[in-house]
């Protein structure tokens, strides 16, 4: 499972609830001529709401497009056989499918995938979408670019035919999150359009993958890593059918992506017939919501913005837990920081507590800087975890003389580290600054390199000494795991959501450990020693864990804010003007 970048080309997360890139910064908005104050009137039949991240891929299953700003618009538009509901649960989605365990030994699971269930375009949903989900979540067909196999790499391929609608997961092991191991919302593409790339029959096409013959599939694949990415506009309709209550119309570059219902949906339809996604920026949200151009608000926390929605009339807003937390990740491919001892000398200089007071206290006073990476603060084991891990409070406070020394032993006083990270987004740079003034005091020269597109090729090609982003995931264990098992290979297509390629064989054992162990209790020590290494190796930096918050027009229903990757766009299809 992946977890999901909040933002941008990413972070964040998922195939069986993997990470996703977090959120973090949008298109500037001020050469769209609909910008805050000139929006033309908003349609009765339809609801906006706002996100800082242009919409860039129908699939967000690759390492590169593995990002909220895709899977959240995308929530509704391709469904699967469950989905992240109300407090981030995992929830059977019963109008695409059913599935049940039908043995422990060894774990099996039954899918169904209901008789009604068709894509937009009319074509059955069945065995060629069953088949090219398990080839790129396997990992056993090569070429795709797939953000997470973990769960998946375990089970035998499906045994399924020509239009069959019913197939087992068969795995080779136990697997902890197997509730969550089938194909889930946004997992399950149209095998038709990717067998049309290399003019394979529906036959072929299973027949392709059940041989894992990758030479056969070389076009589709390519076209699965590639062709659905929306440079500025949507790809042709016929390439991007839809699964759920609504279809994806039309994308207007820098200003908005259009959704409209579905009317080949076979479940309840659609509440509101049109819900269109507005790309703005952080510091304009507020605005926008004051002025009705959207109606729902979901911006990253912050001071300024939470007393703006706090002021406005009629709204309502909400602030509550997420599984989404901040972080530094160092580059360990091609910068000074595979080097242990510059790892450490920064994390001694880094203000991991004036950060929070200053950012995030204002919006959560109970925020204190993040102990451990896997389990959030508001979990019921998180105390567990965080005893477990043994050293998690050596880096929380700051040690500018410490950092220093290692520094000049090292002999790299003078040391040039470029921070990257999304832009426009205040706080980042705002955080970004006070390492500046605390870290260059401990010899370093630490530099600015925040950028639009971090997210979207800097980051994906190792263009950083430090990169400074979010994840955002679920309580699913094996969500994470692709954020810390070596990669095969340090590229954009290969290293999975470990973006630094921090590599340890025990860190990959413990992880399949963790990944094999269904007792909960049984799980805790097996975290907590993983995250004791990684606090032993510096592998990442913790920040903080993200307050949400949220704001809405009181006069809509059904707004539920959700605290995993999926978003407040969970269950968009229920959302009603009053």
């Amino acid at each position: 499972m992946f977890h999901r970048r909040r933002s941008a080309g990413v972070l964040a997360l998922l195939a069986c609830g993997s990470l996703l890139l977090g959120a973090c910064a949008s298109a500037d908005p001020t050469d769209d001529p609909t910008a805050s104050g000139s929006e033309p009137s908003q349609p009765a039949d339809t609801i906006a709401y706002a996100y800082e991240q242009e919409f860039h891929s129908y699939n967000n299953n690759t390492t590169a497009e593995n990002a909220t700003r895709n899977a959240a618009p995308l929530q509704r538009v391709l469904t699967g056989f469950w989905f992240y509901g109300d407090k981030g649960a995992i929830v059977p989605d019963k109008d695409f499918g059913t599935y049940e365990k039908i043995s422990d030994d060894p774990l099996s699971v039954r899918y169904t995938i209901n008789a009604k269930a068709v894509w937009s375009d009319g074509t059955p949903i069945d065995c060629d979408d069953v088949m090219l989900w398990w080839a790129f979540r396997s990992g056993k067909v090569k070429g795709f670019a797939s953000a997470d196999t973990n769960g998946v790499q375990d089970t035998e391929i499906p045994d399924c035919e020509k239009g069959g609608k019913e197939f087992t997961l068969v795995y080779d092991k136990p697997f902890a999150d197997w509730v969550a191991g089938g194909p889930g919302a946004t997992e399950m593409l149209p095998a038709h359009v990717v067998a049309e790339q290399d003019g394979l029959s529906e036959e072929d096409f299973i027949a392709a993958v059940k041989n894992t013959d990758s030479k056969k599939l070389a076009e589709g694949i390519k076209f699965f890593n590639d062709g659905w990415v929306s440079e500025g506009r949507l790809p042709e309709a016929r390439l991007i059918p839809s699964s759920g209550p609504y279809k994806l119309s039309k994308l207007d570059a820098g200003q908005r992506l259009t959704l409209i219902a579905n009317d080949r949906w076979w479940g309840t339809p659609a509440a509101t017939p049109t819900i269109v996604e507005r790309f703005i920026t952080l510091d304009e949200q507020a605005q926008a919501l004051q002025n009705r151009e959207v109606q729902i608000v979901e911006p990253q926390p912050g001071p300024e913005v939470l007393k703006q929605l706090q002021s406005l009339r009629g709204v309502k807003v909400s602030a509550s837990d997420k599984y989404t937390y901040e972080h530094l990740d160092f580059n360990f491919h091609s910068s000074p920081f595979r080097d242990r001892r510059l790892r450490e000398a920064f994390a001694r200089c880094v203000p991991r507590q004036l950060i929070v007071d200053h950012l995030i206290k204002p919006v959560a006073p109970a925020a204190r800087p993040l102990q451990v990476r896997t389990v959030a603060p508001f979990q019921a084991n998180s105390a567990a975890v965080v005893a477990a891990s043994g050293s998690a409070d050596v880096y929380m406070r700051q040690d500018i003389a410490g950092a220093r020394e290692l520094l000049r032993k090292a002999g790299q006083t003078g040391l040039e580290v470029n921070i990257g990270y999304q832009t426009p987004n205040p706080r980042r740079t705002a955080a970004v600054q006070l390492i500046i003034d605390s870290c260059n005091k401990a010899g370093f020269k630490v530099v600015d390199k925040g950028s639009e597109d971090f997210l979207g090729t800097v980051m994906p090609t190792n263009g950083y000494d430090v990169a400074l982003f979010a994840w955002s995931g679920s309580a699913l264990v094996s969500g994470w795991a692709s954020s810390f098992t070596s990669p095969q290979k340090c590229d954009a297509h290969s290293k999975g959501n470990n973006n630094g390629c921090y590599s340890s064989r025990r860190v990959d054992l413990l992880i399949k450990e963790l990944n094999s162990t269904v007792d909960l209790a049984a799980q805790d020590p097996i975290i907590g020693e993983i995250e004791k290494r990684l606090w032993d190796d510096l592998a990442t930096i913790p920040l903080f864990q993200h307050p949400g918050l949220s704001a809405w027009d009181e006069t809509l229903q059904n707004v539920v804010p959700n605290p995993a990757q999926s978003t407040i766009t969970w269950n968009m299809d229920k959302w009603r003007l009053s």
